[in-house]
């Protein structure tokens, strides 16, 4: 391996993406097993390398030359081979600053919590000092090396203003959980977190549900890539390909979810939008009918309503653990409300508000399969369908003109202004 990344686990990672479109080199990603680390850096056999979970401490006692910001922090994320001399850096600091800068997120004065024992844990923490803030703890369940624990944090520093979350938690595969509960910190202004993938993590979900700014991690990625990047060639890159690579890699990661009635047009669309933006597509009523053998019908029939919903939730979850697809939902996916929590980590909901007086009955769903049962529908759903969505598509009868609705708005929910 001449560049790359190494860590112990790296199924998750989007660094190869990345680095590919910043430099012309081949980054490459690579496990390494704790019992074959000394082996690895001893023989040091790479011309620069990243370093992750669980080694950005780790690879301290190895290195010739460790630069000052680094030192401060305890803890490398970047290491360039000259002639035999490995020196250390840490980009995830000046990534991290970056990130939180871009989102508008101020910690001047501010009381900031950062949750984590680990590399990151420390950056983020010297990130919050050198961004002015009051006071700073880091976060563990443990309580150790100055830290404190969760239920400290609760108890003692229930008045935090700022969470960075720098745990593995609620990272692909695992979505849909979170470290701590944001409803225990009323006076909340931001949260960060350091989890890239998936694109919006159930922490920065459920904040955003509350109206306080969040972000996740992949600005940060992009931003510390870069200057890893400039380390790795020993030449200048454009800050402005960092905005460049984060809308690129964002269009082409972040899935695009279709709510709305029975007969509004959402398999149809949906499979036209995957087409155009070249991204798989999926049904989950048609999920839904391979994982049960039967139609939908026959299913509600030989089932009742409740047992569909709860499979429609569990192909939901499946399918918003993907990335880069359009997702059609079935007309009653919404009612729980878990089911929009989940896609939105990795997706951008989109209601098509097609009006009532224009939606076709379907005579296979057994909900709304007349005019009369169809209402009833609609009036029980609109509200929540508009609560749910980050954005309304007022759907008229051409299906072009719609398509380039929602293309469009997808185009500029994942754009870096």
């Amino acid at each position: 391996m001449e560049y790359g990344l190494i860590g112990e686990k790296l199924t998750h990672s989007f660094s190869k993406t990345v680095h590919e479109k910043i430099a012309d080199y081949r980054y490459e990603l690579t496990e390494v097993p704790k019992d074959r680390f000394d082996r690895f850096m001893r023989a040091a056999d790479f011309k620069a390398i990243n370093v992750t979970i669980p080694y950005k401490q780790a690879v301290i006692p190895y290195l010739d030359e460790i630069s000052d910001t680094a030192r401060k922090i305890g803890a490398v994320n970047t290491i360039v081979n000259r002639g035999g001399k490995l020196c250390g850096y840490n980009t995830d600091f000046s990534g991290l600053k970056a990130l939180i800068l871009k989102n508008g997120i101020s910690l001047q004065n501010k009381k900031v919590l950062v949750l984590g024992s680990g590399g990151t844990s420390k950056t983020a923490f010297a990130v919050a000092e050198s961004l002015g803030a009051r006071e700073v703890y880091r976060v563990s369940r443990g309580g150790r090396d100055g830290a404190v624990t969760y239920e400290t944090a609760v108890s003692q520093h229930g008045d935090a203003e700022i969470i960075i979350n720098t745990t593995p938690c609620g990272m692909y595969p695992n979505i849909g959980i979170t470290a701590i509960d944001i409803n225990l910190f009323p006076n909340l202004e931001g949260v960060v977190d350091a989890v890239y993938n998936p694109l919006s993590s159930a922490l920065v979900t459920a904040a955003r549900e509350k109206g306080i700014t969040a972000c996740g991690g992949l600005y940060m990625l992009a931003a510390q890539a870069v200057y890893a990047a400039q380390l790795f060639t020993g030449t200048d890159i454009s800050e402005e390909v960092i905005d460049s690579v984060f809308s690129e890699l964002s269009l082409k990661k972040a899935n695009l979810v279709l709510i709305g009635m029975p007969g509004c047009g959402k398999t149809t669309a949906g499979k036209l939008l995957a087409e155009r933006l070249n991204k798989g597509f999926y049904d989950s009523d048609e999920e839904i009918v391979k994982r049960a053998g039967i139609t939908v019908p026959e299913y509600f029939a030989k089932y009742g309503e409740q047992s569909f919903r709860e499979l429609e939730s569990r192909v939901l979850k499946e399918l918003a653990v993907e990335q880069s697809a359009v997702i059609a939902t079935g007309g009653g996916a919404v009612f729980n409300y878990e089911n929009i929590r989940l896609l939105k980590e990795n997706g951008i909901i989109f209601f098509i508000d097609r009006p009532l007086e224009r939606l076709v009955t379907p005579s296979d769903r057994p909900l709304s399969k007349n005019r009369e049962m169809l209402e009833k529908r609609y009036n029980e759903r609109y509200d929540i369908y508009c609560r749910a969505a980050d954005v309304k598509i007022a759907a008229s009868d051409n299906l072009s003109e719609n398509i380039d609705k929602i293309y469009g708005a997808f185009l500029n929910e994942n754009s870096c202004t």
